[in-house]
């Protein structure tokens, strides 16, 4: 193992790439009941078969990624595309579940191809570095975001629309046990942090899962094992046949929002995540980044035959490389704990998400110094930095904020170059030409391609 994934001149050592894999694991097990809950809205019957695939498409696009580009992140379904497969293409625009299903497959085909052409590493080196810096510190907010929120049960409160109305510390005059089991948690990691111990992050998550059991936070399961295995409901159910039955630009609109958001989530996690954990090269770009990428795609296409949606690389990952994971070896272990996870699916539901939560919020702190390489003075990057990070916790999307820095990032320096050619700078240093040379010529197209992707979602 050592040998093969390179652990020594990695830096790393076999042990912290099982903590770490281990951790990762942890932090995202939450998607293995989530997802089926959210997809099985369609048909409440599909929801064993949708739990089993959530599972083995984890596992594969996980273990794919340990061998293919021998990188410690995980994949699985991703949450923001489990809903619009649900919610919008399901119910809003009329397909039927294994049309859905269908439709995640012809946009993981489209996001395999770009990711095997040189087009996939000329977008990655096309964004700024200004932008590439906010992803980092905006994925940092997300995740905390993530850990705040935990369900809706933790230190931030929602109403029943879904909108933060303050602090979560009480529940009807009553001590909320699982925002306290959070914050304790969340001193628990901090303080081992502080003092440079070793697995901090995932020594946290287990102290925690257990001082949870007293306040009644973690339920201890009566039975440890389940053997309710099955698959035959949604494999290989895709229905391609009748999927122009509603039109093109319905169809178009799924196949693109469901690529877009795939390929930009995955980029964006693997920039941002490796930027602010010195796994970037001096060129910066990540070794082994492009073959994640293929692994990503290959995973969406077999997750869409097995049966469920849109599978992306989580950023819940951060958390297991925040514990010094560098290598394959960590993903190899977070894959293969969601095979285990079928079987002891009772055993991975004990770990509360009150215990995971404080893990997603230190990792937030970590991811946060990226902000540090921005150009705060220079409004030209300022700008679409900061709605690069503000974005990503606010629209609950890591593409969206991708999007905004995006557009803004063009928008600006194409206004400006339009000033200076009417207005020409009177030192000669800055021109109309230099400033849109600054533009890669693919941060327009992708700009348009979110815009267009914004307009055609506004009119379903």
């Amino acid at each position: 193992m050592d040998k093969f994934f390179k652990v020594k001149e990695k830096g790393s050592t076999v042990g912290i790439e099982i903590l770490g894999g281990l951790t990762t694991f942890f932090a995202m097990a939450y998607i293995i009941f989530v997802n089926p809950n959210i997809l099985s809205s369609v048909d409440e019957g599909l929801k064993s078969s949708i739990f089993i695939a959530t599972c083995l498409a984890a596992a594969l696009g996980t273990i794919l990624t340990a061998f293919m580009s021998n990188t410690p992140f995980a994949q699985a379904p991703g949450m923001g595309l489990n809903a619009f497969f649900t919610y919008t293409v399901c119910f809003g625009m009329g397909y039927s579940f294994n049309q859905a299903l269908a439709i995640v497959f012809i946009s993981g085909f489209l996001f395999f191809i770009v990711s095997i052409t040189p087009l996939r590493g000329l977008i990655i080196k096309s964004i700024p570095a200004c932008i590439k810096a906010a992803i980092g510190a905006g994925i940092g907010l997300f995740i905390a975001f993530i850990g705040l929120l935990d369900s809706g049960n933790g230190i931030v409160k929602l109403d029943e629309a879904n909108s933060i109305t303050g602090l979560n510390l009480a529940v009807d005059g009553s001590l909320n046990m699982g925002a306290t089991l959070t914050i304790i948690g969340l001193l628990i990691i901090g303080i081992l942090l502080a003092c440079k111990v070793k697995g901090a992050i995932f020594i946290g998550i287990i102290a925690t899962t257990l001082i949870g059991i007293p306040m009644g936070v973690t339920h201890v399961p009566e039975q440890l094992f389940t053997w309710n295995i099955t698959l035959s409901e949604t494999f290989m159910k895709l229905e391609f046949g009748s999927l122009l039955t509603g039109g093109i630009l319905p169809l178009a609109t799924a196949v693109i929002s469901f690529f877009i958001v795939d390929m930009f989530d995955t980029i964006g996690t693997l920039v941002g995540t490796a930027g602010n954990n010195g796994m970037l090269d001096k060129d910066g770009n990540m070794p082994g980044g492009d073959r994640a990428i293929i692994a990503d795609a290959i995973a969406t296409c077999a997750g869409a035959l097995m049966g469920t949606s849109t599978v992306t690389t989580f950023v819940e990952s951060s958390a297991g490389i925040s514990e010094g994971a560098r290598t394959g070896l960590a993903s190899l272990v977070t894959g293969l704990m969601f095979i285990v996870a079928i079987v002891l699916s009772p055993l991975a539901l004990m770990i509360p998400g009150a215990a995971t939560a404080p893990a997603l919020i230190i990792v937030g702190v970590f991811m946060m110094k990226s902000a540090t390489r921005i150009a705060w003075d220079d409004m030209e990057q300022a700008i679409p930095a900061f709605l690069t990070i503000a974005m990503m916790p606010f629209a609950y999307s890591i593409s969206d904020g991708v999007a905004f820095g995006f557009i803004s990032y063009v928008i600006i320096k194409a206004v400006r170059a339009i000033i200076l050619a009417i207005a020409p700078d009177k030192t000669g240093n800055v021109t109309a030409g230099s400033k849109l040379k600054e533009i890669p010529v693919l941060m327009w197209i992708i700009s348009i391609m979110f815009i267009v992707m914004y307009i055609l979602k506004d009119m379903m």
